[in-house]
């Protein structure tokens, strides 16, 4: 059988997966099918709406499977259908054996971390948050326990002081096709030898975990220090955002969530969250060591806008602190 000739189902979800199917068409790959999340209603209509990468292979004529449950019998059956000899999954839901031992050269996965840091639903958020300099793709077979499956490859990624996950996000998203391809290529060769996570990490001092994020895990404590609430803020940007509330003198709370910070160290006495502003350019608030400067943010029920923007709009002295 020739190389382009194999069978590739390919499995994910949101536009982060959709480079890695590109560039496995763009290449040349045979892809007999696609599992995606099922479909679901969003917006006030309730409208139906289809994932990134439904839409993106209904665009290419490639049969779709959206199953609910991935152990249900007649999507097994489908699935053994497609004939596959290789599963590639990004950014998809967690496999059973059934599943993933189907396709006779295996099936791996793209996880937006260097592995074993950051195993979890959201390894780039979890990354910039914790002020991580360097992060990085994995490509690794899947086995019985999530993120924890043999490394075929693995390549590093520099993150910018100020970067955010959005910029992050789309950086490793073209960066992570390639790698997609690359290992391909390499397994259709034979040129691939796994190595299993404990060799290769042995001697790492802490694992981070990458968890699902909830809207609890994303409010500002502003007892934290400065750079760390700048991380913080950083990486929950533009999505899912981080956010405070804001306590006015009538005691009345209002959300905000916040985009874009500067962080500013110095030593001060001043209670966490009250802040300081001339009503015009600028707004900082007190943080554990220092100032954070927003400079990006969005009140509740308005649009993202500057911060010079807001403060156009808004009169400061309405508000107490920030909370």
């Amino acid at each position: 059988m020739e190389d382009k000739e194999i069978r590739i189902v390919f499995m994910g979800t949101p536009s982060f997966a959709v480079s890695s199917l590109n560039a496995l068409l763009n290449a040349g790959y045979r892809v007999a099918g696609v599992v995606t999340a099922p479909d679901k209603a969003a917006g006030r209509g309730r409208k139906i709406s289809f994932s990134p990468v439904k839409e993106y292979a209904m665009l290419q004529n490639l049969p779709v499977l959206q199953p609910v449950n991935l152990k249900d019998p007649g999507f097994v059956e489908q699935l053994k259908g497609l004939h596959a000899d290789l599963q590639v999954v990004v950014a998809f839901r967690m496999l059973p054996e059934i599943v993933w031992s189907m396709p006779r050269l295996g099936t791996f996965n793209l996880h937006a971390s260097l592995l074993p840091q950051y195993r979890g639903a959201a390894p780039i958020n979890h990354a910039i948050m914790q002020g991580e300099k360097v992060t990085g793709l994995t490509t690794f077979f899947l086995n019985k326990e999530i993120d924890t499956g043999k490394i075929i490859h693995q390549v590093k990624i520099g993150i910018g002081d100020d970067e955010d996950f959005g910029h992050l996000h789309d950086r490793m998203m073209e960066e992570g096709a390639r790698l997609v391809l690359k290992t391909v290529d390499d397994i259709i060769r034979g040129q691939v030898n796994p190595v299993p996570q404990t060799e290769r990490y042995a001697g790492a001092a802490v694992l981070h975990p990458a968890p699902k994020l909830f809207k609890d895990d994303c409010r500002i404590n502003w007892q934290d220090d400065s750079r760390k609430i700048h991380n913080f803020i950083r990486g929950l940007s533009p999505y899912p955002a981080a956010y405070t509330l804001l306590r006015l003198q009538d005691d009345k709370q209002y959300a905000m969530k916040i985009y874009r910070t500067k962080p500013e160290i110095f030593p001060h006495n001043q209670p966490y969250g009250n802040f300081v502003t001339d009503g015009k350019s600028f707004l900082k608030v007190y943080a554990g060591n220092g100032y954070i400067h927003l400079l990006e943010v969005q009140f509740q029920g308005k649009k993202r806008m500057a911060i010079a923007d807001f403060l156009r709009g808004f009169n400061m002295d309405k508000v107490r602190r920030f909370e």
